[in-house]
C-alpha cells in the first residue's frame, strides 16, 4: 500500500542558485498527485527531492523535511538507496538498459538487493509486468527480446515494471506520456488510474488536461514556490489564486 508523504519547507539549490523555495506539501496515501506549471518552474527539480535524486547533481543540495510514512528521507542515517527502494521513478524518456532482455530489465533492481532465487524473480516480474499492463505483449518474449526492441509505448510500461518490481510505497513519474503517441499515453494514464489503489502516485506534467483525467490532487507551481495546492476539481474549476486561474486558461505559461 502507498503511504503519505509529508514535505515541509523544501528549499533546493542547483550551485548557488535557488530552485525552490520552502515547499510544503501533504501528498496523500493511494491518491495521484499532479504537480503542474510553466517550464522552469521547479516541478521536476521538486519531485528528484521527493527520492534524493536531486542530491545526485554536482553542487546541488535540499535543505527541509521529507518524511515516508514516518521515515525523514534526509534524516541522518537514512541512505538513498533505503529511500529510492521505497519511492520509485519513471522518466520523461523511457530509459530501460539497452543491453538487457526484458526479463533483466525488470528484474535488475532485485538482483541489485540480493535477490538470487529464480522462483522469486519469475513470480515478482510477471506480477510487475501485469500491473504494468505489459505481460500479454511480452510473455513468450521475456529473455529472447531486449527491452531496447520494444515500442516507446511499451519501453515506458516496461520502465513502471522495473520500478515496481522493488515494491515501492510512492511511485514519481516526471511527464512519463510527453515523448509518447496518444494511443500510448491512454495506456500510460489508465495504469496511473489503476495503481493508485496500492501506491501513492506522483506525476508532474505540463499536460492540464492530463492532470484533470487522472490526478486527485494537483499542485500548481510558479518560479519555484508551490501557489496553490487542492483538489483537482477545485483547482481546475474555482482556484484560489489568479495566477493559477491565468495559467489553467491559457494567459501565460
Amino acid at each position: 500500500m502507498g503511504l503519505q508523504m509529508s514535505v515541509r519547507g523544501v528549499n533546493a539549490w542547483f550551485g548557488p542558485v535557488q530552485a525552490l523555495y520552502d515547499i510544503s506539501i501533504e501528498i496523500p496515501a493511494n491518491q495521484v498527485t499532479a504537480i503542474i506549471g510553466p517550464s522552469g518552474c521547479g516541478k521536476s527539480t521538486f519531485i528528484r527531492c521527493l527520492n534524493r535524486m536531486h542530491e545526485t547533481i554536482p553542487g546541488a543540495r535540499v535543505s527541509g523535511s521529507v518524511k515516508i510514512g514516518n521515515l525523514d528521507i534526509y534524516g541522518d542515517g537514512t541512505s538513498p538507496v533505503q529511500v529510492r527502494r521505497r519511492v520509485g521513478m519513471v522518466f520523461q524518456k523511457p530509459n530501460p538498459f539497452p543491453a538487457m532482455s526484458i526479463y533483466d530489465n525488470v528484474a535488475a533492481g532485485l538482483k541489485l538487493n540480493g535477490v538470487r532465487n529464480r522462483r522469486i524473480l519469475n513470480e515478482v516480474v510477471e506480477h510487475a509486468l501485469h500491473m504494468a499492463a505489459l505481460w500479454d505483449e511480452v510473455k513468450d518474449q521475456l529473455t529472447r527480446r531486449s527491452g531496447a526492441s520494444l515500442s516507446g509505448g511499451q519501453q515506458q510500461r516496461l520502465c513502471i515494471a522495473r520500478a515496481l518490481a522493488v515494491q515501492p510505497e510512492v511511485l514519481l513519474m516526471d511527464e512519463p506520456a510527453s515523448a509518447l503517441d496518444p494511443i500510448s499515453t491512454a495506456k500510460i494514464e489508465e495504469l496511473i488510474f489503476e495503481l493508485r489503489s496500492q501506491y501513492t502516485i506522483v506525476i508532474v506534467t505540463h499536460n492540464m488536461q492530463q492532470a484533470g483525467r487522472v490526478a486527485d490532487s494537483t499542485g500548481f507551481f510558479l518560479l519555484g514556490k508551490l501557489v496553490e495546492f487542492d483538489s483537482t476539481e477545485k483547482i481546475f474549476t474555482t482556484p484560489s489564486d489568479k495566477r493559477t486561474e491565468d495559467y489553467i486558461t491559457g494567459r501565460f505559461g
